[in-house]
């Protein structure tokens, strides 16, 4: 980023784009928790990675999404470039993971085909408190089969993904049913709010002519008042759709999964069919919910992108506003794994020594910490305290001109002098041993710190 003067000739900082946020390392170990309930879910139900690339083309969106949403109207992030094609940043991922089954062949493979995504997300929303225009998301879709057993599948997976992280939530479902039984339930909502348009808020009043369905989402008080007594879309499904939402209730009944059937669940996205879902987080009767994740069934969606009839259903995740529920409940986050091993060192052949017996450790699978920078070994070894390892490697001229290497038991602070050949040899032994005693024993004291000179020089 350039850097312009300022009118009283100080250079001006670098700051935020409006909208986005800095992800910081006092974060991370939130971000790597969810990571790993994540991956481990993905493995769990036989799902594979997969990415897609934040630029896309805009119209893959307009078609998949929708034209009269409020994503495409207002809150996509387009540019013409050099070339004079018209990309976006990513707005969601569903449609780029069904261009990418499409591009590449995927309804050749055994169906469904099951892939999970994690990434970046953008929206020109306007910015507020646990909303940004780059988020992030992790998803699952599951593509080409049109089972019931699928969505029931997914919704267990979403909701397990809350359980894991200890998040008390509820699970809200719907159905959208088919485009046909949407058309006739288009009509008699459209009816309905033509009798109350002069409640409606500016927004809703063009809805009313676009596309009712969008009515249901407003979160406008007055519209969401006429919400609760609108015409429910479940009245209006067909046969063969209320055939496929009985069965998905009747997997998640076998499943003891507690859900609440609500109406007023259409989604925001035009390629939704049949099954829709969210997740809430359970908030004091009264407090305005907003989800914390969602999906559901996107029969049509290959089809309207060019594809062959492809049945397909998934959900994604918001993991900012995970991050945000888990630090207002409190929730114990573990923190990184304590390292096996502290590699200290006095002296520049010393130094010099230690950076290589780094990257032996390493490869021989040990975790090793270090602070090659500081020259005080107090200093170092109170790193090492504050990280609780146990057993501390010291280095230093003496011990490169004997070939020897000092093992220092942090939790006693007795010391042994091992042949250096030998040490990776003896550190298996002695990790084994304190792996073992950790398990039973989970605190210790705390180690006095030698003399600068002790056993060195």
């Amino acid at each position: 980023m350039n850097k312009k003067p300022s009118s009283k000739g100080k250079i001006n900082q670098p700051r935020l784009v409006r909208g986005m946020k800095d992800i910081l390392p006092s974060e991370s170990n939130y971000w790597e928790h969810i990571r790993k309930v994540t991956e481990r879910l993905a493995q769990d139900h036989g799902f594979s990675f997969a990415a897609t690339p934040i630029l896309e083309d805009k119209n893959l969106f307009v078609r998949s999404i929708g034209e009269t949403t409020d994503i495409v109207e207002k809150e996509m992030f387009s540019f013409v470039d050099q070339g004079g094609d018209t990309l976006v940043l990513r707005p969601e991922n569903t449609a780029s993971i069904v261009r990418a089954y499409i591009e590449h062949g995927w309804v050749n493979l055994p169906q469904p085909v099951k892939v999970w995504y994690w990434g970046s997300m953008f929206r020109r929303e306007r910015p507020q408190a646990g909303r940004y225009r780059e988020f992030h998301q992790f998803g699952f879709e599951t593509l080409g089969d049109g089972q019931p057993v699928n969505d029931a599948q997914l919704i267990m997976l979403a909701y397990n993904f809350f359980l894991d992280l200890k998040l008390d939530v509820s699970l809200q479902i719907n159905s959208l049913g088919t485009k046909e039984s949407r058309e006739k339930y288009k009509k008699v909502l459209a009816e309905y709010y033509k009798s109350h348009k002069r409640k409606l808020c500016d927004d809703c009043k063009k809805r009313l002519l676009k596309n009712p369905l969008r009515l249901l989402d407003c979160k406008e008080e007055q519209c969401a008042e006429l919400a609760i007594d609108a015409p429910q879309i479940i009245d209006y499904l067909s046969e063969e759709d209320t055939h496929h939402f009985t069965q998905v209730l009747e997997y998640l009944d076998e499943l003891e999964l507690p859900y609440s059937l609500n109406p007023r669940i259409m989604r925001g996205l035009d390629y939704y069919s049949r099954t829709a879902f969210e997740i809430w987080p359970n908030e004091e009767p009264g407090a305005r919910q907003s989800a914390l994740g969602g999906g559901g069934r996107y029969d049509g969606l290959a089809e309207l992108l060019g594809g062959r009839p492809t049945p397909a259903a998934g959900f994604a995740v918001g993991i900012e506003r995970v991050i945000a529920l888990l630090r207002e409940r409190q929730v114990y986050i573990p923190g990184p794994d304590t390292p096996d091993i502290f590699l200290a060192q006095l002296g520049d052949a010393s130094r010099r020594r230690a950076l290589k017996l780094f990257d032996e450790l390493r490869l021989a699978g040990f975790t090793v910490a270090e602070s090659f920078s500081k020259d005080s070994i107090k200093q170092q070894l109170e790193v090492a305290n504050r990280l609780n390892i146990s057993i501390t490697l010291i280095l230093g001229q003496k011990e490169i001109i004997d070939g020897t290497i000092l093992f220092r038991d942090m939790e006693s602070g007795t010391q042994e002098v091992v042949n250096y050949d030998k040490v990776i040899q003896e550190l298996s032994k002695r990790i084994d041993k304190v792996r073992n005693h950790n398990d039973i024993k989970i605190t210790r004291s705390e180690n006095p710190i030698p003399r600068e000179d002790e056993n060195n020089e």
